[in-house]
This record gives structure tokens, sequence and C-alpha cells, in this order.
């Protein structure tokens, strides 16, 4: 039968908090080193077995490095500017950021489908786009991402193994300062 009032329901009711916890322990026992975080050093190694660089699709581009003169695609050094579009690589005038204009750019007006963002790869410095380009970017539907080329390139990357429609102009890296 059941317990009525007095110590021992309160006995009962008191011991099983202590009860619970002793079976979740025994249950999930933890040691030390379960409970400490991994350490950055195994976390990389799991990542050096990935070569992410090397499983790209042979239609696929992908940016492998980049120097202050030129770039690295699927193994190929290319020296000098690049446009990109989608698996799509070109040479590309500008020298110099001062040298990106919408002439430089006007491709885009007859791309079908048009990329849903430009990453602008200023060379080793972010610098402020011309207020006449960013318009002439957003004329043709685009989104404008601004950033140094070593960065521009990996996002690019990123992009387009996604499967997006991604464009990428980009300086190479030792472009200083637009003079």
């Amino acid at each position: 039968m059941g317990l009525r009032g007095g110590s021992g329901a309160v006995a009962v009711a008191g011991a099983l908090p202590n009860l619970i916890r002793s079976l979740r322990n025994e249950a999930h026992p933890k040691t030390r080193a379960q409970q400490s975080l991994p350490s950055l050093r195994r976390a990389f190694s799991l990542y050096d077995q990935i070569n992410l660089i090397d499983n790209v699709p042979d239609d696929q581009l992908r940016f492998q490095g980049y120097t202050d003169t030129g770039f690295k695609v699927n193994g190929v050094d290319y020296e000098g500017s690049l446009l990109c579009i989608g698996n799509m690589l070109m040479s590309w005038a500008p020298k110099k950021f001062s040298d990106i204009t919408p002439d430089s750019l006007s491709m885009f007006q007859l791309m079908r489908p048009i990329p849903e963002i430009l990453i602008l790869g200023c060379g080793r410095y972010i610098e402020p786009v011309d207020p006449e380009v960013r318009r002439f970017i957003r004329s043709t539907g685009m989104k404008l991402e601004a950033v140094d080329s070593r960065n521009a390139i990996s996002t690019y990357n990123i992009l387009n193994e996604e499967g997006r429609i991604v464009a990428a102009a980009l300086l190479p890296y030792g472009c200083g300062v637009s003079s």
C-alpha cells in the first residue's frame, strides 16, 4: 500500500533527486578527457585530411593562390587582372584601382544570367568604390562586395562551390593604392 504522511514520505521525496542524479551519472559516465574541449591541433589535423582545393570538378574554377602580379587558378598561373564570371575566366584590362570604370565592367550589361554578386578584388587594400561604378553595378541588378584580392578569391571560391552565379573582378594583390 502507499505511504501516508509521516517521515517515510519525506525521506523518499528527499532521496529522489539524489537517486536521479546517481542514475544519470551511471548512464553517462564522463572522464576528464571527455569533458575538456578538443585541442586546436586535433581539430586542424582533421581538416588536413580533406583537400578541398584539389577535389573540384574539372569545369569549375578554383583559385589556389595569388602572387603580387597574378593568380593561380586550377593549377595554371595567370599574370595581371582577371575577370571571372561563373566558371569563365578572362584577362581584364585595369592595371590599378583607378582604372576600374563602368566601361571596364560593361560586359555585365550583356551577360545573361546576371550574376547575383560582383566581388571586386581591390589589390592589397580595400578601397572606396567610385559612386559612378556603384551606380553602374546596381543598374545591372548585381550586388557589389569590394574587398582585398586575397579575400575576394576566397569568397569567390566559396560562392562558386555553392553553385551560385557569382562574378569577380580582380586586381593582382601587389596593386597598391590607386595612382
